[in-house]
């Protein structure tokens, strides 16, 4: 194998690697998307929960849980759908809230209202 063969192996091997860790980072990418946007859809769903418990609801209340409720399953089956047979159910929700929230975020009784505006299905 002469030395231009060489090179051009190393070339190509380096490429391919460049490709995968491309792919990967991609997909790390859509993985913290798809995440960000479950997490949007569940403060939604707490927030017009909450306002529907406390009377404080309006008639779109009620549409707008069920809506909430529609996106969050399809993002459940399509995140289980990739992960695979083997993965067991249920533990995107189970992750530690507290993780989720910057520093210095309140949490308990005193803390302030997520989102600030109370708005239901503002997504």
């Amino acid at each position: 194998m002469g030395f231009m063969d060489k090179v051009k192996a190393q070339a190509t091997q380096a490429a391919q690697k460049a490709q995968e860790a491309a792919s990967a980072g991609q997909a790390k990418i859509e993985e913290a998307q798809a995440k960000r946007r479950a997490d949007g859809l569940l403060r939604d769903l707490g927030s017009a929960v909450f306002l529907e418990r406390t009377g404080r609801g309006t008639p779109d209340t009620a549409a707008a849980i069920e809506r909430l409720m529609s996106e969050l399953q399809q993002y459940e089956a399509e995140r289980m759908a990739s992960q695979g047979p083997g993965t067991p159910q249920g533990t995107w929700a189970q992750e530690d809230p507290s993780a989720q929230q910057g520093p210095g975020a309140q949490q308990g009784p005193g803390a302030p209202w997520p989102g600030g505006d109370g708005a239901a299905g503002s997504a």
